[in-house]
């Protein structure tokens, strides 16, 4: 795998960046708190297209400026191709109504699942499009995945970064593939590495995060954004307004709050942040698909978590 990417880095040799060709340029950029939107299901373990369309409207009165729907907070792999479809739909119905830009995550076990999931979500009034990189692909696979995934569509692609891609190899991919303009960057030191990513893009490449723990460093370098949970994203939006309102203080204090909170819920992964959506009037259950979490969520933890949602409340929007 070191060899390909030593061959691909080579092919780069100076290039020229041109990210973004004129054609595309007319495009709203995407900014802001566009969170993860969490799956949820009933307790026979169905898809709750209902509940999911809720979550939307949810997520519009926190005044949120994005959504992104499926992605692993969404336990996209649990998911089948027609739960896909049919999520897809009834959130890109529920968010045109809303005017929310929605963009759709289209990773799939295979580059033509992929594509197809890019093709709907064009067909469907996406705003833009996500990928998960194919898991342990060499570059050369990488390469040809996302470029399979661009061409599907003419919408605006974000690839996630995972595991070590180098800021090079992100470059490449953006040159290879004129419709990724975004980076998803959740490899290696993503605050670290911005200021790279910038330089070698001439300030074109957009850049998000993942979860947004460290929102306030992120918006001081300029990220476009933050792809956090949903349960407390209205309280992350509010400090995002209030900080490009230049109100800095404010935001500083108000997203203190939530931080602190973001690494106490942690511990109990996935079925705590569905837990606070039950606790907000918005899911009905928290039953997950993917069994992956750090701790148990048992009574205790349900009420310590209730305890902490009951003090988050003076700081919400929706």
């Amino acid at each position: 795998m070191r060899h390909h990417r030593r061959l691909f880095l080579r092919t780069l040799g100076g290039a020229a960046i041109r990210l973004f060709p004129a054609s595309g340029e007319a495009r709203q950029p995407l900014r802001g708190i566009f969170p993860i939107v969490q799956t949820p299901f009933t307790d026979a373990d169905k898809l709750d297209l209902d509940v999911l369309a809720e979550e939307v409207r949810f997520l519009d009165r926190g005044r949120v400026h994005g959504i992104v729907w499926p992605q692993n907070a969404s336990e996209w792999s649990s998911l089948g191709e027609s739960e896909r479809f049919a999520g897809a739909e009834a959130i890109l119905a529920t968010a045109k109504k809303l005017r929310r830009p929605v963009v759709i995550g289209v990773q799939a076990p295979s580059t033509e699942a992929a594509v197809g999931y890019a093709r709907h979500a064009a067909k469907n009034g996406a705003d833009g499009i996500i990928s998960l990189p194919p898991a342990k692909a060499a570059m050369p696979t990488l390469m040809e995945f996302y470029q399979a995934v661009g061409k599907a569509t003419d919408l605006p692609l974000f690839a996630q970064a995972a595991g070590d891609f180098s800021v090079d190899e992100l470059i490449g991919l953006c040159l290879a593939v004129p419709t990724l303009r975004y980076i998803k960057d959740e490899a290696g030191q993503p605050l670290l590495r911005f200021a790279e990513l910038q330089a070698k893009s001439s300030g074109k490449l957009q850049v998000f995060s993942g979860g947004g723990k460290n929102q306030i460093d992120e918006m001081i370098r300029g990220f476009s954004g933050c792809m956090p949970f949903s349960f407390f994203a209205d309280i992350q939006a509010g400090a995002w307004d209030l900080w490009h309102e230049g109100k800095r203080r404010e935001a500083i204090d108000l997203f203190g709050h939530v931080a602190t909170m973001l690494d106490e819920i942690a511990v109990y992964g996935l079925e705590a942040v569905k837990y606070i959506l039950c606790r907000r009037g918005v899911f009905k259950t928290w039953r997950i698909r993917e069994k992956k979490r750090l701790g148990t969520f048992d009574e205790q933890a349900q009420q310590a978590v209730a305890r902490m949602v009951t003090l988050m409340k003076p700081y919400f929007r929706a």
